[in-house]
C-alpha cells in the first residue's frame, strides 16, 4: 500500500493556544508540521505533532527571521502553507513578501493592504464608512465625554506582551495621561468604555478565499476573561447571530481582506446595538472552538493555499464550549463538560503538563 505524503505547513508562534490549537489540527490530519518560534522552549515545541524549529525574533533581527525561514523553505522543497498567530510574525511575513513569497504560501494579503488593516484607526474609519456603529473614539485627537475610557493601541504588535492586558481602562485624567504615555509607541487611541460584562463581547470568525468568498465561517462570544473587561478570552462558547456575521463579512470585504481573521463587537447595553471593537488579521487565541463545531480553519487556509476546493461550512446550529482551564496565577476554570481545552488533550500529554507545570511554577513565585 502506497502511502501518500501530504505536504507540510508551517505554524509560526507557537508559545500560545492559537500556535498550539493550530499543530494539532493540522497534525491530527497527517500533515507534517513544522513549529516556529524565536523562544527558548515554547509550549508548542513539545506537542508530538510538530518538528521545532527556532528562529530569531522578528522584533529584534527580522533578517535573521527571514533568513530561518528560507533555510527551511529549502528543507521543505515546495511552496508551504504557513500560518502565523502573533501580529509580529505576521508583519515580519508580509513586510517579507518579496523574499518569501515563492515558497510559501500565505492566508493574508500583500503588505501595502495588510498594512491598513493592521491600524485600529483604518479598522474603525472603514467600519464607520459602511454604516457598522463604533464606539467614541478619538480618531481626530477629541477626547470622548466620560470617564472610564480605554486607551488602546491603533498599532497592537507586542501591546499585549510587553503589558498583559489588550488595553487600559482609565477612570481619571491623570490614570488616561499615564495610559497614553506608556503607550506612546503604540499609536494609542482613546475610546468610550462600552459597559457589560465579558460575555457581552462577540467574535466572529472567518476565512476569505481571493475572490471574497467565505469559505468558513464562525460566531461565537466570550463568557469570561483575564484580566476582566481588558483581558483575552479565558471561558468562550459558540452562539450564531447573524447580524454579526452580515457585519463581519462585509467589513472584512470593505477591508479588501482576504485569509484567516476575527472581528470582534460589544453589545452595547444603552441601546442594544453590537460595536465594532477590532479586526484579528490572522489565527486568534480560541478558533480551536470553530473547529469543534466544524469550522477547521488551519484545515481550511491549507486545502485553499494548495488549490483545492473546499465546501463552505459555518457552524451556525453548533454549540460548543472552549476554556482555559489553567491558567497563571488564577483560579481553575472548571467549565461543565463537554468542553475544549486548548492545551489539555490525551493525544498530546507533553502539552499539557509543559502548561500545567509552568502555571505551577508562576503561582509559587507569586506567594
Amino acid at each position: 500500500m502506497i502511502r501518500t505524503v501530504l505536504r507540510p505547513a508551517v505554524v509560526v508562534g507557537v508559545g500560545g493556544a492559537a500556535g498550539v490549537s493550530a499543530v494539532r489540527r493540522l497534525g491530527r490530519r497527517g500533515i507534517p508540521v513544522y513549529a516556529v518560534d524565536h523562544r527558548r522552549s515554547p509550549l508548542g515545541f513539545h506537542s508530538r505533532y510538530s518538528t521545532p524549529i527556532r528562529t530569531s525574533d522578528p522584533d529584534a533581527d527580522v533578517a535573521g527571521f527571514v533568513a530561518g525561514l528560507l533555510e527551511l523553505a529549502e528543507r521543505i522543497g515546495q511552496p508551504a502553507p504557513i500560518l502565523p498567530t502573533r501580529d509580529e510574525d505576521l508583519n515580519a511575513i508580509a513586510r517579507s513578501r518579496d523574499q518569501l513569497g515563492d515558497v510559501f504560501l500565505c492566508p493574508f494579503p500583500p503588505w501595502s493592504v495588510l498594512q491598513a488593516i493592521q491600524s485600529k484607526r483604518h479598522q474603525i474609519l472603514r467600519a464607520s464608512e459602511i454604516g457598522i456603529p463604533v464606539p467614541e473614539t478619538s480618531i481626530d485627537g477629541t477626547l470622548p465625554a466620560d470617564f472610564p475610557v480605554l486607551v488602546k493601541p491603533s498599532a497592537p504588535a507586542g501591546f499585549r506582551e510587553r503589558f498583559g492586558v489588550q488595553a487600559f481602562r482609565c477612570e481619571t485624567a491623570r490614570e488616561l495621561a499615564d495610559a497614553l504615555t506608556a503607550a506612546s509607541r503604540y499609536e494609542p487611541l482613546v475610546q468610550e468604555f462600552i459597559t457589560g460584562g465579558d460575555g457581552a463581547l462577540y467574535t466572529v470568525g472567518a476565512y476569505l478565499s481571493a475572490t471574497g468568498k467565505a469559505v468558513g465561517v464562525f460566531c461565537g462570544r466570550k463568557i469570561r476573561q483575564s484580566p476582566p473587561r481588558v483581558g483575552t478570552c479565558r471561558v468562550g462558547e459558540s452562539v450564531w447571530v447573524e447580524e454579526l456575521v452580515e457585519s463581519g463579512l462585509e467589513l472584512l470585504r470593505a477591508l479588501g481582506f482576504v485569509g484567516i481573521a476575527q472581528v470582534e463587537f460589544k453589545r452595547d447595553p444603552r441601546d442594544g446595538r453590537f460595536k465594532f471593537i477590532e479586526v484579528n488579521p490572522r489565527l486568534w487565541q480560541w478558533h480551536e472552538l470553530a473547529a469543534s463545531c466544524g469550522v477547521d480553519f488551519p484545515w481550511i487556509a491549507y486545502l485553499d493555499l494548495l488549490g483545492k476546493q473546499t465546501r463552505p461550512v459555518t457552524s451556525r446550529g453548533r454549540r460548543g464550549r472552549w476554556a482555559l482551564t489553567f491558567y497563571d496565577n488564577l483560579r481553575p476554570a472548571f467549565v461543565k463538560p463537554p468542553y475544549v481545552d486548548p492545551f489539555l488533550a490525551r493525544d498530546d500529554p507533553r502539552v499539557a503538563l509543559s502548561h500545567c507545570a509552568r502555571v505551577a511554577r508562576r503561582s509559587l513565585a507569586r506567594r
